[in-house]
């Protein structure tokens, strides 16, 4: 086992780590979200849901990838913070991920149809900001926030943190933002959050594996 996995491990789920900067953090998100309803802007919403749920289903299969090697995570949150989730996944990243679809779904042009340079806007959009999140991740490697210890996940293999780690959260998001009804955008963002919820029941509740 790495150091920063056994780390991770040592305050993993552990309330004595609590900080109350969680409590601003969580308001905020709190009326993101309340705003962006209050406007009835489900598109808005779902998108930033299904990236949440996105990011939920990736935390557990890089928990589960520790588990069954008993070495290290993909990637693993060791320290500075006030409650870590998952051996990957701590508290502030997770209100992060849950407002990040509104944020970027913001940014889209109104036509879904506009190519640039020929390619349709929003798998532009997708790479911009899937590229900026893995520029975020080299700088937070390199303070040491966030560890790396597989040689095909790191600064010098970008590809696959760009290609499994956020392309898909905003292809998800974009594709639900631009769902023709909301009842299309629930039913997609409910599969999405109560897939992860059964998975979190089962290898978390009742097998124990993360």
């Amino acid at each position: 086992m790495t150091a920063s996995a056994s780390q991770a491990l040592s305050i993993l789920r552990d309330p004595s780590q609590f900080q109350w900067h969680v409590i601003p953090m969580l308001l905020v998100v709190i009326y993101i979200y309340n705003v962006e309803v209050g406007k009835r802007n489900w598109n808005l919403v779902f998108a930033g849901l299904a990236l949440w749920g996105m990011d939920g289903f990736n935390e557990i299969w890089n928990a589960l990838v520790f588990h069954f090697t008993q070495y290290a995570p993909v990637w693993g949150a060791p320290a500075g913070t006030a409650y870590l989730i998952l051996i990957g996944l701590n508290i502030e990243i997770c209100m992060m991920f849950s407002i990040m679809g509104i944020a970027t779904a913001h940014a889209l042009p109104r036509d879904k149809h506009m190519k640039i340079l020929g390619i349709p806007n929003r798998l532009v959009y997708a790479v911009g900001f899937s590229i900026f999140c893995v520029l975020i991740e080299i700088l937070l490697n390199m303070a040491g926030a966030l560890t790396w210890d597989y040689a095909w996940w790191n600064v010098r293999a970008p590809w696959f943190i760009f290609l499994v780690g956020y392309l898909p959260f905003f292809l998800v998001a974009f594709w639900v933002h631009d769902m023709e009804t909301v009842k299309k955008q629930a039913i997609t963002v409910g599969v999405i959050l109560g897939f992860d919820a059964l998975a979190l029941v089962l290898f978390g509740t009742i097998l124990k594996w993360i």
